[in-house]
């Protein structure tokens, strides 16, 4: 399906209570120093659709102060002083922009972009300077799989990866998600792109987010990658779970040049595919062959089941999960997950996502961060207790 843009979504349109709907997930942005912005943000507040106006304006010119000038000790007399310097004549009603949240009745007032992002990002320096942080935020961010994906994406867009993405999932939230997804009961039954787009606004409403509710298909594909000018991905953060869309998806990156995240949420395990550098490079590493896409669609259960374990790495899998593989359908429901390892995998993710997006030579190839191996168990004394 194609990106959603539908009318309703559109944060230039003017705000109605039917935004409120259970499948909004873009904000509306209000510029007061617009006359339709006053005239919108007006015809809001008679809505009652805003169940809580939030305006904390104040306090952000005054961080937006002590980021700009470090060196200053300033009083707070001087500091508000400065703080209103800093709204060069605009009442501060007026000074920024208000955000609507359809989804919570929400309204926030919020420093313009270019200031909001300065503050939001400005313990990230110089971890990550200040150009660096803004070249980030010239990139597009493609992600496949929304139940691992969502911790990732949320994590780019807390450290500023990125100021663009492109969502795909075609499920929605169910209850045994919430073992590993930072997800509410109030979000039971939402389809997972919107769920995910909602958080990453409500981290940072100036982002460009678009939503592919129907995942990747064969019909879709291009589209997922992008066909227009300027309108493709930068790097690509796979999380799915089918295998068709898997190989796909790296055929189609491969041919665009573009690198390829994947967290396995066992063990640790990352892959890095750096087909930006690497046009040539065979696909997971080579541990597939040269089986394409279409050949996934031929194989059987039993065939399907071992083309991801040689992906995986079956002898390197943890005990628990190894132990799972043949138990699936009989005693366990699906792969086991737990919240700590998908955490550690957006972690994994956006760490290196930034370097490589930022131009380092981050090299193909996989790696392990195995929590269980670098902060191991003391047998002895394990065995001390169960006695």
């Amino acid at each position: 399906m194609h990106s959603d843009t539908s009318v309703d979504d559109d944060p230039r349109s003017c705000p109605e209570p039917r935004r409120t709907r259970e499948e909004a997930y873009r904000p509306v942005l209000l510029n007061l120093t617009d006359a339709d912005g006053e005239e919108a943000l007006s015809a809001l507040l008679e809505s009652g659709a805003v169940r809580e106006v939030h305006d904390r304006i104040d306090d952000q010119l005054e961080e937006l102060v002590r980021c700009l000038r470090p060196d200053e000790s300033l009083d707070a007399r001087a500091l508000a002083a400065a703080a209103t310097e800093m709204c060069a004549g605009v009442p501060r009603r007026r000074y920024g922009t208000w955000v609507w949240y359809p989804w919570s009745g929400r309204l926030v007032h919020l420093l313009p972009d270019e200031e909001f992002r300065l503050v939001r990002t400005d313990r990230n320096r110089d971890k990550i300077t200040r150009v660096g942080q803004q070249a980030l935020l010239g990139r597009r961010i493609g992600v496949l799989g929304l139940s691992v994906g969502n911790s990732a994406a949320l994590t780019c867009a807390m450290e500023g990866v990125g100021g663009s993405f492109r969502l795909a999932d075609f499920d929605r939230l169910g209850l045994s998600n919430l073992n590993r997804l930072r997800a509410g009961v109030h979000d039971l039954g939402v389809a997972k792109t919107v769920l995910c787009a909602r958080q990453m606004y409500e981290i940072d409403p100036y982002l460009d987010i678009e939503i592919h509710r129907e995942g990747v298909t064969e019909g879709t594909v291009d589209d997922f990658f992008g066909t227009g000018p300027d309108a493709g991905l930068d790097l690509l953060i796979e999380e799915c779970d089918t295998l068709w869309v898997k190989v796909a998806a790296r055929e189609h990156a491969r041919a665009r040049r573009i690198p390829v995240l994947m967290d396995a949420n066992d063990r640790g395990l990352l892959d890095v595919e750096r087909f930006d550098r690497e046009p040539a490079r065979p696909l997971f590493h080579g541990r597939v062959g040269d089986i394409t896409a279409q050949d996934v669609r031929t194989l059987d259960a039993a065939e399907s089941l071992d083309l991801l374990l040689r992906i995986v790495d079956s002898d390197r899998l943890s005990p628990a999960m190894t132990d799972a593989i043949s138990r699936i359908g009989r005693t366990l429901s699906s792969w086991p997950q737990l919240a700590s390892g998908i955490m550690l995998g957006a972690a994994l993710v956006t760490d290196t996502a930034r370097r490589v997006l930022l131009g380092a030579p981050v090299p193909s190839g996989r790696y392990y961060v195995d929590l269980e191996a670098l902060i191991p168990v003391d047998h002895v004394t394990l065995l001390g207790n169960a006695s």
